[in-house]
């Protein structure tokens, strides 16, 4: 029960009986992630298309190729990826870093190559370019909850 009497909603944001209902499901999200053209070559951004309040995936561009995985590392699967916002990239940019226990994994696989989780992969999220626009092709799963 919470405070004021009511039963408390694992599925709604601090109980608010306004906020929207958190879903397990995976759905379409409704808009694009952003312009191909506004991510940086070279580098990453995070990106929550569930509106979920925090990163569950990311990007790297690497020329006119993206490359999207989950923010999950596979060792442990809570542990978040970016040592810093939109920053998942070892420091000369060459492979994708967990920031949880600096595992490095190849951007264009996703494949561990070095730490606890050597031999496991990234899970990846497959992206689509409609009109100049980055979309998550498919469904999307919410990420865990905390």
């Amino acid at each position: 029960m919470s405070k004021n009497g009511r039963p408390v909603d694992r599925h709604r944001a601090n109980n608010d009986v306004n906020a929207p209902v958190r879903t397990a499901e995976p759905r379409k999200p409704a808009r694009p992630l952003c312009r191909f053209d506004e991510l940086e070559d070279g580098h990453s951004r995070g990106f929550d298309p569930l509106g979920e309040g925090r990163d569950t995936m990311f990007v790297v561009r690497r020329g006119e190729r993206l490359y999207a995985y989950r923010n999950l590392c596979p060792h442990y699967d809570r542990a978040r990826m970016a040592w810093r916002k939109n920053e998942f990239l070892n420091a000369d940019r060459t492979r994708i870093m967990c920031g949880a226990h600096g595992a490095l994994f190849e951007i264009e696989s996703g494949d561990c190559k070095i730490g606890p989780c050597r031999g496991q992969r990234l899970t990846p999220v497959p992206l689509e370019i409609r009109d100049g626009e980055v979309w998550i092709e498919g469904y999307y799963s919410p990420g865990f909850w905390r």
